[in-house]
């Protein structure tokens, strides 16, 4: 059985793109730092690359990184690190979580990796364990409330009113899809309810959790004629706000009884499962429900009352805050926020029937909603097509696949684009999100389907227009996308020229034989008494070293590729070391140039915040990028978690051994 150094969980509400984002982001930084690692993944179609137990007893540590539950009681004990599924999208960020990890067991090579703030946030805060039950109740509802809104979505491609039979556009195969969309629908609530509540008490809260979900769909129900309680009255339903409520009660009271029943005989566990947990908690969770039955119902009116008064305000007042929310975090909680509360209206308007101001009001809104959701991932398309030099192949890449994701709602697929440059991006995408969201409403858009983008065109009222709406808030960001590109493009080629010009290496020479063919860093190739003002000035050096070394063609080339790699992510480690590297066309052949600068080289961001005293620099061509470049950069990020040879490369004077020391780690 194969041992991994790491292992991982991820998971995120939908389960679409932010569970696989991060988990290719934590396996990258793994193999940057030479670790191994399986990362179990749950998503939509469930749990993949299931971790066995074997491989959670041999793992060094943990790291969690998912807003539903992952069953992260099968870690414990383990050093381990929880946080939001959000903070391991990038490489950068999943190598942090690594490296808190390994440093929660108290491993001195890592433990200055995680800094003051980070130690901190060990523990998950409250706020994060609300919304990770929250979003697990969403997560399981979401496919509920997709089904059945597009079955019966579908249902009106027969007619308005084809389901009713007294109706002359009635349709028997319509009126049934109606019925079937219309069931899925009305479980969205006890849905909700159950997981929210079996992510806190796990199986046993399910029953409480489902009851609840219900009772916050009927209200409580009285006699009209004594206005007393009665089981064969009408109640007012309190909605999904009222789902939620229930979960967490649910959840809740499920974790109470267990103390309270903690001392009954051990062999009455069986009898707790199935009679005293379930009995008891239903009871007190029904009582406390239609208790507040009256109070909910006035809260979620008054929701909607607030909701349908911006819409009183105007389209733009309306559509600027679903744009902002939802283009805010894209795929986050905000997000979520504003696409449960869309569903939500969508389920209120289904019910209350085609042409009714509740239909026309929660069929607009989700219009809206959905045009918000498409715009991010359709302007980085814009973005990499139109500015293609701007941008990375990768990102080039990225962004001609998010034509799909765009099209189908889908909105994670722009977070990567939004994380390497967070301002000016995010507002970028509220503004393109905003315009579609205000333009939908303005044309009197109509979507009776909660997800499926374009693919549900054939049911939106104003189809066409609501598309045009769409393009033209990612035509917009994408032009505003793009001038950030080019001006910061533009900025990092004059920042090479103006860096401080290298006439001769300072370093002291050293006679030594000729490094062989098979070794990257040659003693020529390594500088030990070098003098830095900043890292742009150590880079500057490397690029016309390089140049001088017949490693490379243009200096200028070599140097936007290190201010390149640089704005994704800083490359400075600990303890003084950093590993800048190049993929250019300008570099001839793959080499390792290091420069030491005994006093520091600041202004380099480190994740101890330390100096930069030695740097080895990866110089790749650009056809070896995902090869040698990979290769090199993980046996390098290896060595460096080896204190011994920290100790050597830092401590050392003598080119030839800094070099010997290196090229033995490079085999």
């Amino acid at each position: 059985m194969a041992k991994f150094d790491i292992i991982a969980a991820t998971g995120c509400p939908t389960g679409i793109a932010h569970t696989f984002m991060a988990k290719e982001a934590l396996e990258k930084a793994a193999a940057e730092r030479g670790l191994t690692i399986k990362v179990e993944t749950h998503g939509q179609v469930g749990v993949e690359n299931e971790l066995t137990k074997s491989e959670i007893a041999g793992a060094k540590a943990v790291v969690v990184a998912a807003d539903k539950d992952v069953q992260a009681e099968r870690f414990a004990g383990k050093p381990m690190v929880s946080v939001g599924v959000s903070k391991a999208l990038s490489v950068e960020a999943a190598g942090k979580l690594i490296d808190r990890a390994l440093a929660a067991k108290g491993d001195s090579t890592v433990a200055a990796a995680a800094d003051v703030e980070d130690e901190v946030e060990e523990k998950e805060s409250i706020g994060h364990i609300i919304y990770k039950h929250l979003m697990n109740g969403v997560s399981h509802m979401l496919v509920f409330v997709v089904a059945g809104g597009v079955l019966t979505a579908v249902s009106f491609l027969w007619g308005i009113t084809s389901f009713d039979s007294t109706a002359s556009d009635y349709n028997s195969f319509a009126a049934m899809l109606k019925i079937i969309g219309g069931i899925a629908m009305n479980l969205m609530v006890p849905v909700l309810s159950a997981y929210i509540a079996e992510s806190i008490g796990k199986r046993p809260a399910l029953v409480p959790g489902f009851v609840a979900g219900m009772i916050a769909i009927q209200g409580l129900p009285v006699n009209a004629e004594t206005g007393m309680i009665d089981a064969g009255g009408a109640g007012v339903g309190f909605g999904f706000l009222g789902g939620i409520v229930g979960g967490f009660l649910a959840g809740y009271v499920i974790l109470l009884l267990e103390k309270v029943f903690a001392g009954l005989p051990k062999n009455l566990d069986g009898l707790k499962a199935i009679f005293l947990y379930p009995l008891f908690s239903t009871a007190i969770v029904g009582l406390v429900m239609l208790g507040i039955s009256g109070p909910m119902a006035a809260i979620n009116t008054a929701m909607m009352d607030f909701l349908k008064g911006l819409s009183a305000s105007g389209a733009v007042v309306l559509g600027l805050a679903i744009g902002c929310m939802c283009a805010f975090d894209m795929g986050g909680p905000v997000n979520k926020a504003a696409y449960v509360t869309g569903t939500a209206m969508l389920t209120e308007a289904l019910a209350a029937g085609v042409g009714t101001d509740t239909y026309n009001f929660g069929t607009n809104f989700m219009a809206a909603v959905s045009a918000a959701c498409i715009v991010p991932p359709l302007i980085t398309t814009f973005a990499v097509v139109v500015g293609k030099k701007y941008f990375s192949q990768e990102d080039h890449d990225a962004g001609v696949v998010n034509l799909i994701l765009g099209c189908t709602h889908i909105t994670e697929g722009a977070i990567p684009f939004m994380t390497k440059n967070i301002w000016p991006v995010m507002p970028i995408m509220m503004l393109g999100s905003s315009i579609a969201s205000i333009l939908t409403i303005m044309f009197n858009v109509h979507d009776p389907a909660p997800h499926g983008g374009f693919l549900v065109l054939p049911v939106v009222e104003n189809g066409p227009l609501w598309v045009l709406a769409i393009l033209i808030g990612a035509v917009v960001g994408g032009i505003l996308f793009v001038a950030f590109k080019k001006y910061d493009f533009e900025k990092n080629q004059k920042a090479a020229p103006a860096a401080k010009p290298v006439e001769a290496p300072k370093a002291v020479a050293v006679e030594a034989p000729k490094a062989e063919a098979a070794d990257f860093v040659k003693v020529e190739n390594v500088f030990v008494a070098e003098d830095f003002a900043s890292r742009d000035e150590a880079l500057s050096f490397v690029s016309n070293q390089a140049v001088k070394a017949g490693i490379a063609s243009d200096a200028d080339a070599v140097m936007n590729a290190f201010l390149a790699r640089e704005a994704e992510g800083t490359t400075g480690m600990m303890e003084g070391f950093a590993i800048p590297h190049a993929k250019s066309d300008a570099i001839t052949e793959a080499a390792v140039i290091v420069v030491k600068d005994e006093s520091g080289v600041t202004g380099w961001d480190t994740m101890d915040g330390a100096p930069v005293n030695v740097a080895i620099a990866l110089l790749i061509p650009g056809a070896q990028a995902g090869t040698t470049h990979l290769k090199i950069l993980s046996k390098v990020a290896e060595a460096l978690m080896d204190e011994d040879f920290r100790a050597t490369v830092k401590g050392s004077t003598d080119a030839a051994e800094i070099a010997k020391t290196i090229n033995a780690r490079l085999v």
